[in-house]
């Protein structure tokens, strides 16, 4: 089940990421650490009501942010469309003991079907250059790979911007 999350469901949110960084780590993915995702990135999602969580039996064991507004980082791309009424997507997490179970997936319908309805012109997301499991997630949606973006504190590697036309 797909619900808006709230401050209260934060600290469960944070095991998550923690858990998805170790699992990266794992296999030599260095896309998250122990500055992002931050408790501040959740908590400003959860105020603007743009933090949503997936549970299965009441347990909250994945997350997704659907933000309205422009990151600075985003300034420099050039995107498929213009600067207005997009959707960003960001900190899209499940617990690894629930990975590779269709739950990205369903958030991510979940996610293109708000933009959908809500009448935005693309959703545009961006992740590690180094995760090849997500570049070809994305791209199997019909994302469109742009240029990559640099985190400093996350990677020397770049981050791939992508977006998909509605």
């Amino acid at each position: 089940m797909i619900r808006a999350g709230d401050i209260s469901d934060i600290d469960v949110i944070l095991n998550i990421t923690k858990s998805c960084a170790a699992n990266m780590i794992q296999n030599d993915i260095y896309q998250w650490n122990e500055h992002y995702p931050d408790r501040n990135s959740f908590v400003n999602d959860a105020k603007n009501q743009e933090l949503y969580v997936f549970s299965k039996n009441d347990k909250v064991i994945a997350c997704i942010s659907l933000c309205k507004h422009m990151d600075e980082v985003y300034l420099p791309v050039i995107w498929k469309t213009s600067n207005h009424n997009n959707l960003y997507i960001h900190r899209l997490a499940v617990h690894p003991d629930f990975q590779k179970k269709g739950i990205g997936k369903l958030l991510m319908d979940f996610a293109e079907k708000y933009a959908r309805e809500n009448n935005y012109i693309s959703v545009r997301l961006d992740t590690f250059s180094v995760n090849k499991r997500n570049l070809k997630f994305y791209e199997s949606r019909g994302y469109q790979q742009l240029e990559g973006i640099y985190f400093p504190k996350q990677s020397e590697f770049p981050f791939y911007c992508y977006e998909l036309i509605l």
